[in-house]
């Protein structure tokens, strides 16, 4: 009796201090439900939740090579766009609104490429879990090995992990029977990091690197169990989950990989290419369009970088400044420690710089370090890894020391803008800490013209910043953009208009000064991610265009700051939204 009395009052009590569902506004009804995705979201994607320092879910991994899986996902996708549905847009908050949009365009899209058979190619020369694994097992990454739960945690997940290589091989198979192929140059360069992973001793693995590196916080019992575990599982199921993996893609699918390079020659591959290309640039530009704006930037910037040559007095023509540039030991360092204390030196430089541009910039840090040696040889020059949400783990602004032939001294200040401050940096970590954003545009999209053009627009902003000074180091950021506008030709080449791998490459050497270890690799990434590319330069092209128009329209009213903030606060946003964005902070502002 007394029990039931007590939940009565409970009751009321919950009613008096929470409004019903019936005085709810659409908004609250909507981010409840937005609120209640974002959890699903992280059990289904329970890495994802650990790259974000919440640690709920560190020793759950989802085996995504099952047929259930994917028969699974659709039927999420089909739930949750029934429930978005479900909700009155006209009745949203403005912001609101734009949510709403955003996840439409999201699901349907996803929705759209569940008929294209992505999970028949897990793995490339540029990632896919085995790779992906070994760095979460380094105890480098973002999987926490700072206690006793953190280590018990990863044994699960890794354990778990062995299925799903085994799926993968499964999948493979079931490609090799459907024809959709990773072609055999690519192939060729996966081979020797699978070998690097599929050692025998555990002791000799990457996986073994926290073992070797204890945290005082674990206790010497544990640390005994842990390891005792820990040889057991690489001993008697990862390492040889590997080894399977490895003799499969050596001895079974390499000789049968393709031997075309065009996402069109796969089966239904032109509406794939398409697909991609929408998803990559979130415009309607055709390829052809998009091949054609990318010849004019290239022309473009090989005048400007004439003017360079001229400005330093180089005799000889722009072939022979590219081959001076590529030669001349001068312009690369020969230790890859000194490449990174030269990075560390412009973290700081720039840091002091940026609040001549900007009012607004994350809170948490970042760290240079250098890509792993296991995937050093195929991975990109530079990347960005954003810090945890919890301020655990600062972003972490990778570089690549494989071919330091590949790292121009003159490339450091815009690679620097790109990857770090203020460009992934500020535009992923400030959305991750904007509390007034829907966890959904805070984490879990990416809109590629929009985080990659946003990147390369701020390249852009180092002659304001007062970096740029030196001609050489102008031309490095000459050298990226060519880099960018490269791309829409060559992506649009190889999967479009039916190039070669080869007259790829020789595209890209022709016209910049790039080391030709890092144009093929930079060809081979297209070639197994077509459209991604794309992006970049669609979305930077279109901040720029974005900008003039506000500068033309409040005149002596424009001010940078505000527009970079307007651009930084919207999350993750497809183009069209973010002109709509800037467009009423223009009407806002005069």
């Amino acid at each position: 009796m007394r029990r039931r009395h007590a939940l009565s009052l409970l009751a009321i009590s919950l009613s008096l201090s929470l409004p019903s569902l019936a005085a709810q506004t659409e908004s609250q009804r909507f981010h409840q439900w937005l609120d209640a995705q974002w959890e699903l979201t992280l059990q289904r994607q329970p890495v994802l939740a650990t790259s974000l320092g919440d640690p709920r879910y560190n020793d759950r991994l989802i085996d995504t090579t099952t047929a259930a899986y994917r028969a699974q996902a659709t039927r999420e996708l089909q739930a949750q766009l029934k429930g978005l549905a479900g909700f009155d847009r006209a009745k949203l908050a403005p912001k609101d609104r734009i949510s709403y949009a955003i996840l439409k365009l999201d699901l349907e899209q996803s929705l759209a490429g569940q008929r294209f058979p992505e999970w028949m190619q897990p793995i490339s020369q540029i990632g896919g879990l085995p790779n992906f694994l070994a760095q979460l097992g380094t105890g480098q990454s973002i999987q926490p090995f700072k206690t006793t739960k953190d280590y018990d945690d990863w044994l699960k997940r890794l354990a778990l992990a062995v299925p799903v290589l085994d799926g993968s091989i499964a999948n493979m198979r079931d490609g090799l029977k459907a024809g959709v192929v990773q072609p055999r140059a690519v192939m060729d360069k996966v081979l020797p990091q699978l070998s690097a992973l599929a050692v025998t001793d555990p002791e000799k693995s990457l996986f073994w690197g926290p073992i070797k590196n204890f945290p005082e916080a674990v206790p010497a019992a544990d640390r005994e169990r842990i390891t005792a575990d820990m040889r057991k599982l690489l001993a008697t199921q990862v390492l040889p989950a590997y080894a399977r993996l490895l003799a499969f893609v050596r001895d079974e699918y390499t000789p049968k990989a393709r031997t075309s390079t065009a996402w069109s020659a796969l089966p239904d591959g032109k509406a794939w290419y398409a697909h991609r290309v929408r998803q990559s640039t979130t415009v309607t530009l055709t390829p052809d369009e998009i091949h054609d704006i990318g010849l004019k930037e290239v022309a473009r910037i090989l005048g400007e970088m004439e003017g360079v040559r001229k400005q330093v007095g180089f005799q000889g023509d722009l072939k022979a400044f590219f081959k001076h540039l590529q030669d001349d030991p001068k312009y690369y360092y020969s230790k890859p420690e000194d490449l990174l204390a030269g990075y560390r030196d412009l973290q700081n430089k720039i840091n002091a710089l940026t609040p001549k541009l900007f009012d607004i910039q994350p809170k948490a840090d970042y760290e240079v370090r250098e890509v792993e040696a296991f995937r050093a040889e195929s991975a990109a020059g530079a990347s960005y890894q954003s810090p945890s949400t919890d301020g655990s783990r600062p972003g972490v602004f990778y570089v690549n020391t494989f071919n330091l032939k590949a790292q121009p001294i003159f490339g450091m200040e815009t690679l620097s803008l790109h990857e770090a401050s203020p460009g992934h940096h500020f535009q992923v970590t400030i959305a991750q800490e904007d509390q007034d954003l829907p966890k959904f545009r805070r984490y879990g999209s990416s809109y590629v013209a929009y985080v990659e053009g946003w990147a390369l627009y701020a390249e852009s902003l180092g002659k304001e910043l007062g970096l740029f000074t030196d001609p050489y180091q102008w031309y490095g950021r000459l050298s990226d953009e060519q880099l960018r506008a490269m791309r829409l030709v060559v992506d649009t080449g190889l999967h479009h208009k039916g190039w070669t791998r080869d007259q790829a490459i020789k595209y890209m050497l022709d016209n910049s000064s790039m080391a030709e270890s890092d144009v093929v690799s930079e060809v081979e990434r297209y070639i197994v991610w077509p459209g991604q590319a794309l992006g970049y330069k669609i979305g930077q092209l279109e901040m720029t265009k974005l900008r003039a128009e506000a500068e033309k329209a409040l005149g002596a009213k424009f001010d940078i700051k505000g527009f970079h903030r307007v651009v930084l606060t919207a999350g993750q946003v497809p183009l069209p939204v973010l002109r709509e964005l800037v467009m009423e902070w223009v009407k806002s502002a005069r």
